[in-house]
């Protein structure tokens, strides 16, 4: 007859295993001995490791008892339904592998490649990490609501940087991002960005077509606003020259006086 330490050590489990297959009611508990003591015989060590081989190959506890006593065809059936579990289980793991090598993989967590291109484009062109940080953020909210317009928008902000005085417009921004909104320096960028958005090539469609809902333009706008002080007074400039908006800008009538 065996102590529990040689029956575990039989089956190739722990006595704390054991312990657990008694609680759970899988391996019948036996009576103890005149000294105190568990004694356990060969069907023992039949059973256990039974339990074992099951629980080893992913089949619930709660499952192990319905399958020790199972007839062939039940055992099968019983095994085609673990093993479509299991199956479910390996499939959700390896996604949240694939969500955290995006986790690792910096812009690409929430945004498509080709918004993660365009941020590396401004990177090379040697824009602060700041302002990259900026873009990024803004394109995250647009493809959350918008993900199937991100190609059409890449493409036109990658059409952007190629026209003239595109990138120095964003190192202007650069420049800006921490003057206060009395800095006498101020209309003259306003002059400057006026000036590039006069030069740029008219937008094709229907104003109507513009594809960001006008909540999320005011959102974005007010990103803007928020992390650049003289945000709103850039604004004000930009549109006493003709042009209102920031995310979308849209020519005005100029105000005379």
């Amino acid at each position: 007859m065996l102590t529990i330490g040689q029956l575990a050590t039989y089956a190739g489990v722990t006595p704390r295993a054991v312990r657990l297959y008694h609680q759970k009611g899988l391996l019948p508990e036996p009576e103890r001995d005149v000294s105190g003591y568990r004694r356990y015989g060969a069907e023992a060590v039949v059973e256990l490791i039974r339990i074992r081989a099951l629980a080893d190959a992913g089949v619930p506890l709660a499952r192990v008892r319905e399958l020790l006593g199972a007839d062939e065809a039940t055992f099968a059936a019983a095994v085609d339904d673990i093993d479509r579990r299991l199956r479910r289980e390996i499939a959700q793991k390896q996604e949240h592998r694939r969500r955290i090598a995006r986790l690792a993989a910096g812009d690409s967590l929430a945004l498509p490649a080709e918004a993660v291109a365009y941020l590396d484009r401004l990177r090379k062109l040697g824009l602060h990490d700041r302002m990259v940080d900026a873009e990024r953020d803004a394109w995250i909210l647009v493809a959350a609501q918008l993900p199937e317009h991100m190609t059409m928008l890449m493409d036109l902000k990658q059409a952007q940087l190629d026209q003239p005085g595109v990138v120095e417009m964003y190192r202007d921004l650069w420049d800006i991002v921490d003057w206060t909104p009395d800095d006498p320096r101020l209309p003259a960028v306003a002059d400057k960005l006026v000036a590039i958005f006069e030069a740029s090539p008219e937008p094709d469609g229907d104003e109507d077509d513009f594809p960001l809902a006008p909540e999320l333009i005011a959102l974005l706008d007010r990103v803007f606003i928020d992390s650049v002080p003289c945000g709103r007074e850039l604004m004000r400039l930009i549109e006493q020259r003709g042009w209102t908006g920031w995310t979308h800008l849209k020519r005005v009538p100029v105000r005379v006086g």
